[in-house]
């Protein structure tokens, strides 16, 4: 049912652009046809799948490290005091900071090669993941720690059985915002200073006027930045059955 209802809302949406160019008679370097765009997707299928591996990667990258960063400051700061001190001031300069006004300092730092642009890619993943988790964390029920302690438990008896499954829905919570997110940093990152990637190809698309080209990598990677989505969500779902979800009991009935 759901992929019946993707392919009619994508078909729709495919009519209203062909219509909006019947209508209004928008020039095909400013709005191309649907099928023009279909065409340099077919005709240019090495050349985009060749930068679109690339800026693939430097998401995938991106987004594991900026987890394993975002977790492991939450969990700093939920155990230890004096990081708290430290790191959350940090964590509220950084987002202070637009994002994108670091990304030439980081082409200058880390050079125009992929390294940059995965650095980009974790800044932007880092403050969702970190807020998130550690909001779940300290806000573990207070009856489940006070139980924990009758029975003795130790601190790290009570982070491992306790703290961390109750934290894990609002950890799922700022991953799927940081999935999202991602392929912002790394295309950000190849438009500023690159010589490949989907960013680099639409930039120099624009500036050639082939505009259905750039349309056409637009859509590889609106397309893979959707699928990545559903599959981190996907596992997510599978990795917390315990946590409920309203949106799939109403969509059984």
């Amino acid at each position: 049912m759901k992929a019946i209802r993707a392919v009619v809302t994508l078909a729709g949406l495919l009519a209203l652009w062909q219509a909006v160019v019947w209508i209004t008679g928008v020039p095909r370097f400013i709005l191309p046809e649907p099928l023009r765009v279909f065409g340099a997707l077919t005709t240019q299928a090495d050349l985009i799948a060749r930068h679109a591996a690339l800026t693939f990667s430097e998401i995938l990258l991106g987004l594991l490290l900026g987890t394993v960063l975002g977790g492991s400051a939450a969990l700093g700061m939920a155990l230890f005091r004096p990081a708290r001190r430290w790191l959350l001031p940090v964590l509220v300069v950084s987002q202070a900071i637009p994002v994108f006004a670091l990304a030439p300092l980081l082409v200058l730092w880390l050079g125009y090669g992929m390294a940059s642009k995965v650095a980009m890619a974790v800044l932007i993943i880092f403050f969702p993941v970190t807020a998130a988790f550690f909001d779940g964390l300290r806000r573990t029920d207070p009856g489940w720690l006070d139980l924990a302690h009758t029975m003795g438990g130790t601190r790290w008896t009570t982070l491992r059985h306790i703290r961390l499954p109750a934290a894990l829905p609002a950890f799922a919570s700022g991953l799927r915002v940081a999935t999202a997110v991602a392929p912002i940093g790394a295309v950000v990152g190849e438009w500023v200073g690159s010589s490949a990637g989907l960013g680099y190809l639409m930039l120099h698309a624009n500036a050639r006027m082939q505009t259905d080209l750039m349309f056409a990598a637009l859509f590889v990677l609106a397309t893979a930045a959707v699928a990545l989505y559903a599959t981190v969500d996907a596992l997510l779902r599978r990795a917390l059955p315990w946590q409920p979800d309203i949106h799939a009991e109403e969509e059984k009935d």
